[in-house]
Order: structure tokens, then C-alpha cells, then sequence
């Protein structure tokens, strides 16, 4: 795809949506070099990350996380 083409597409996107665009282009630039998996579990976790990724939803802030934790523990934070 070229350039002109990615431009067009992106400027008939509401701006939500463009910011959208922005946070995932900002995420790939983010996204630490894979390293050798310690585990089998560890590259099971890495698979699910990058999938997630390539899927387009953006990844959680380290405030989100602590947010879910405290979520799924009945609303007890550490």
C-alpha cells in the first residue's frame, strides 16, 4: 500500500478513530525486541501479546493493569 493510499484512508476516519490509529502506529514503534522465551509458558504469553498487537486493540497502561488487578480481586488493591 502506498503512502497516499494510507493517508486517504486515514482522513476519512472520524478523529477518535484517527488517535486510534496514532496510539497502534505509537505501540509498534513501543514494542520491546522478542527475546528467547524462558519457559514454554513464556512463549505461550508472548504468542498472546503479539496477537493482540497484530489485532489492532492497544495494549493496557501500566494504570489499566492495576486497575484489572484490583478488579479481579473483588476490588482489594495490594
Amino acid at each position: 500500500m502506498t503512502t497516499q493510499k494510507l493517508l486517504e484512508k486515514w482522513q476519512r476516519l472520524d478523529p477518535e478513530q484517527q488517535q486510534q490509529v496514532l496510539a497502534f502506529i505509537d505501540s509498534l514503534h513501543q514494542t520491546p525486541q522478542p527475546t528467547k522465551p524462558s519457559s514454554p509458558l513464556g512463549a505461550k504469553l508472548r504468542k498472546i501479546r503479539q496477537e493482540i498487537i497484530e489485532s489492532g486493540i492497544p495494549l493496557l497502561t501500566p494504570e489499566e493493569i492495576e486497575q484489572e488487578k484490583v478488579e479481579r480481586r473483588g476490588g482489594y488493591a495490594d
